[in-house]
């Protein structure tokens, strides 16, 4: 049994959760891990000196949960597929031959150290600052933004948080999320698979 992690980041809106979904629908024995679904709760999360609630920091999510989450696949993925509700697909007769792949995906997956050693390839979904305002405002968010959220904290918040990654980590694939879905999806999905196929011809 052989596994691959695949990190997809990007800045809000940029399409990251959409080419996510899609590969895992082509990708056999894969499955998601969102940083969406490990923010903290509302009440706890800090509010900035001009009244902006900071969920665009690390410490605004339960980084430790999933990490927990991460290790238990890691672990055991044919067991986590099932503990998913997901049937691993066998896609080669000889069991030590078959790849399973975690697609975890996020705004911030490439700040976080520890999350981002685990990760076999990178991919990061950017879009222009007016597009991404468009989707942002078109967007219904639970507590909603306020007025002035996006230029006054997420857009700065994203150039700040973005120029920490680049100062980190390498090995990261640009995408413009401006580009096609099929044309990013078949691109990635090329790429994944091509990782696979190295895997399994692996001793």
């Amino acid at each position: 049994m052989k596994t691959l992690v695949v990190g997809v980041g990007g800045m809000t809106n940029g399409g990251k959760s959409t080419l996510s979904r899609s590969l895992h629908e082509q990708i056999p024995n894969s499955c998601i891990i969102a940083q969406d679904s490990y923010f903290k709760d509302d009440s706890t999360v800090p509010v900035d000196t001009n009244g902006f609630k900071q969920y665009d920091v690390l410490d605004a999510l339960h980084m430790d949960t999933m990490m927990s989450d991460v290790d238990k696949w890691r672990r055991d993925p044919a067991s986590f597929l099932k503990q998913q509700g997901l049937n691993p697909v066998r896609t080669t007769p000889s069991v030590d031959k078959e790849v399973f792949v975690l697609i975890v995906e996020g705004f911030l997956i490439f700040n976080y150290r520890p999350l981002n050693e685990l990760f076999d390839k990178r991919y990061f979904m950017e879009i222009p600052y007016d597009v991404c305002k468009r989707r942002r405002s078109s967007r219904v968010y639970t507590p909603p933004d306020p007025p002035g959220y996006f230029d006054g904290y997420v857009w700065p918040m994203y150039l700040k948080n973005r120029q920490k990654m680049m100062n980190m980590v390498s090995g990261i694939e640009f995408l413009d999320g401006l580009k096609p879905k099929e044309e990013l999806l078949a691109a990635v999905c090329t790429d994944v698979s091509q990782e696979i196929e190295s895997l399994r011809e692996k001793d």
